[in-house]
């Protein structure tokens, strides 16, 4: 599993949430080389997760797949 995926479970194991992402999750995936998830947890410290490339095609889908639960 990749880092970004991993660190995102993590975040949301602490009862952390997706404040964030850039670009728009239900924007056009054409050309995406990068995703910016902000992350917020209860004890409010915002934490930033960055995906390059194939990672960041794999942490948005896996970003939709949350949403749709």
């Amino acid at each position: 599993m990749d880092d970004s995926i991993t660190k995102l479970k993590e975040l949301m194991s602490k009862n952390c949430r997706v404040e964030k992402v850039q670009p728009e999750i239900f924007a056009s995936d054409t050309e995406v080389n990068i995703v910016i998830v902000s992350v917020v947890c209860p004890d409010g410290h915002l934490h930033t997760i960055k995906a390059f490339r194939d990672e960041a095609r794999m942490l948005r889908e896996y970003i939709r797949a949350m949403k749709q639960i």
